[in-house]
């Protein structure tokens, strides 16, 4: 099992969560809104006159875990999904995933996904 951690732009959720249900059967998600910036850098504004640069972009980071199997489809879902060709598009992080545990049923492996 993969665990995906992907930070994405705010406005591209739906259309992820929608693509990832319907392409890849993905039942569920966690999402966290995050402040961060990499190449990006931020933007200035003026506020009352004054110069303000912002340098902490508003983000959402998506988490899943996927079966090995469907892991590189879940990856390509999530860049057609996401990706504008702008810089702030985001990153995609994968890491490995030695067991989950759903804790009602007590079920391991792949059948507690």
């Amino acid at each position: 099992m993969k665990k995906i951690e992907a930070i994405i732009r705010q406005e591209k959720l739906s259309d992820l969560q929608a693509a990832l249900f319907e392409q890849a059967g993905v039942k569920g998600m966690t999402v966290t809104q995050v402040l961060g910036y990499g190449h990006q850098l931020g933007w200035k504004e003026y506020v009352r006159g004054q110069e303000v640069l912002t340098t902490l972009l508003p983000k959402l980071e998506v988490n899943m875990v996927v079966a090995d199997d469907k892991l590189e489809t879940v990856i390509t879902i999530i860049i057609n999904s996401c990706q504008t060709g702008e810089v702030g598009d985001g990153k995609i992080f994968v890491y490995d995933v030695e067991n989950a545990i759903r804790i009602r049923t007590s079920e391991t492996g792949e059948k507690a996904l």
